[in-house]
């Protein structure tokens, strides 16, 4: 009994720690990703896409840069080759098989020595006593020709080539160099965007937040004042047009209250979307826009002596294709000199008329050569590249001049856009503490009756707008601010 009673105790502490364990596992499935600024930033620099096949570009051109600098070793190569004759080819030798004819030089030579060197010897006789026992040959004997050939044709051997002397071949290593360096600054690039985007869309998530937290103050304000006009109303203080009133103001007010729930609800898929993130994860941006109100004006001086676009991607893209462009114009240049290259072979070949391959005689070949390429004529298509490489030179410098120019457009918007906001900002600031205590001083005379609920609502509308102005002012700033870090090439993680 008391160790089925053990046991039961057991088994529901067992039940009660896995009961604990899931709900606590639920409970933090429920809690939101909280981030501030820089999480954000590196959530998207290391799991967006964009960024993602930016990298994986440079490494593509690194690996394209280490198959350029191969063509400068030696290329090695194995062959084999099989060859079965269906026909043999035949050779035919005309007086070839004529030995008189064949032999007719040495025994000229023979009757010259024979002459001068034996008495009494007739200048004739031995081509007389040859031809008497040489029996004759049919002049159709050579037409029949001999088959050469065996059926079996084998080799199998190495080759290898070097370029000893080939300046259009060096010259294409630079170019993938510089093709590296501008891959590296399009990834640079790439990380600059998504700073800049996130930036954005991260102010626009406190935005959406802080407006969202303006209205509903408002709503709530208003509902108060509702209840109070209500409770006045029933006990006969106030008119029926005043609760009336009061009633179509909450009414007002819900609207606002869920355009703004819906655009914080769209401004945080957004920054999602760019995180890299399921749309479905609760995230919660840390923060809001008044943190940035204390480096607002420090901030734009810093900034405003920034006007340098040494640090410019587009810019620096631009200089990068000029520089590819001009070390492809040198290559095209270097094709209208010669090469010079080496190379080998080693080969063996076998021959017979059946597949006993251990009886096969392999014979050996081997050659080493120079070779001379000398281009002379091309129908002008070297030529032609070459013309058509030095206006693309021409087009990039018109195009670099151009953006250059848009670009210096663009820091002179942000700066101007950037001191309008620090402007508006002041004038927010002291809109909203002028609102507030006018908010404070119609709702104490329509407290006592020395005021009208126009005044109080007006005075509510009023701080209501100030309220948004001043946040709006700091976004403005803020966005304005990431579009001069972007167009100056900056990629700095802070605020």
């Amino acid at each position: 009994m008391r160790k089925l009673l053990c046991v039961r105790m057991m088994t529901s502490v067992v039940a009660l720690s896995l009961i604990a364990s899931a709900f606590t596992f639920l409970h933090a499935q429920e809690r939101p990703l909280v981030i501030d600024l820089n999480e954000a930033l590196e959530i998207a620099l290391s799991e967006n896409p964009t960024v993602k096949v930016a990298e994986e570009e440079i490494v593509k051109k690194k690996y394209a840069q280490k198959g350029a600098y191969a063509a400068l070793f030696p290329q090695i190569n194995l062959s084999g080759d099989y060859g079965r004759t269906l026909k043999k080819q035949v050779m035919y030798m005309d007086g070839a098989f004529d030995m008189t004819a064949m032999m007719m030089p040495m025994f000229d030579g023979m009757e010259q020595t024979f002459a001068t060197q034996v008495p009494g010897y007739q200048p004739g006789t031995l081509l007389k006593e040859i031809n008497a026992a040489t029996p004759q040959v049919d002049p159709a004997a050579g037409e029949t020709g001999i088959t050469v050939g065996r059926d079996n044709n084998w080799s199998a051997g190495f080759s290898a080539g070097l370029p000893l002397v080939n300046v259009a071949l060096w010259k294409s290593l630079a170019v993938s160099a510089v093709d590296v360096e501008l891959a590296v600054e399009q990834a640079r690039a790439s990380k600059i965007d998504m700073i800049n985007l996130v930036k954005k869309s991260f102010y626009n998530v406190l935005l959406a937040g802080d407006s969202y937290r303006v209205f509903q103050e408002s709503y709530d304000h208003a509902t108060a004042n509702y209840r109070d006009i209500q409770n006045k109303f029933n006990q006969g203080l106030v008119p029926e047009y005043d609760l009336i009133r009061a009633g179509v103001s909450v009414k007002n007010m819900e609207p606002n209250l869920l355009q703004a729930e819906n655009a914080r609800v769209l401004s945080e898929w957004q920054l999602k979307a760019l995180l890299g993130l399921d749309l479905e994860l609760d995230l919660e941006c840390k923060g809001r826009l008044t943190d940035f109100q204390s480096e607002l004006f420090a901030d734009y001086l810093a900034l405003a002596t920034q006007t340098g676009l040494e640090d410019n991607s587009v810019l620096k893209q631009l200089d990068l294709q000029g520089k590819l462009l001009t070390r492809t114009l040198e290559m095209q240049r270097m094709d209208f000199l010669p090469t010079l290259s080496l190379s080998a072979i080693y080969q063996w070949s076998a021959m017979n008329n059946d597949f006993r391959l251990k009886d096969y005689r392999w014979n050996p070949y081997s050659v080493l050569s120079l070779s001379v390429s000398v281009p002379v004529f091309s129908g002008g298509s070297r030529l032609h590249k070459l013309k058509q490489t030095q206006h693309s030179i021409r087009q990039l410098r018109l195009q670099k001049e151009d953006t250059q120019r848009n670009l210096q457009l663009s820091i002179k918007l942000s700066t101007d856009n950037m001191n309008t906001c620090v402007k508006r900002f002041d004038a927010a600031q002291k809109a909203v503490e002028q609102a507030g205590r006018g908010y404070e001083i119609a709702r104490k005379r329509y407290d006592v009756g020395a005021g009208t609920l126009l005044e109080t609502n007006d005075a509510e509308l009023a701080l209501t707008q100030a309220k948004l102005n001043f946040h709006q002012a700091i976004y403005d700033y803020m966005t304005a601010r990431a579009d001069l870090e972007k167009t100056l090439g900056k990629e700095s993680y802070r605020k």
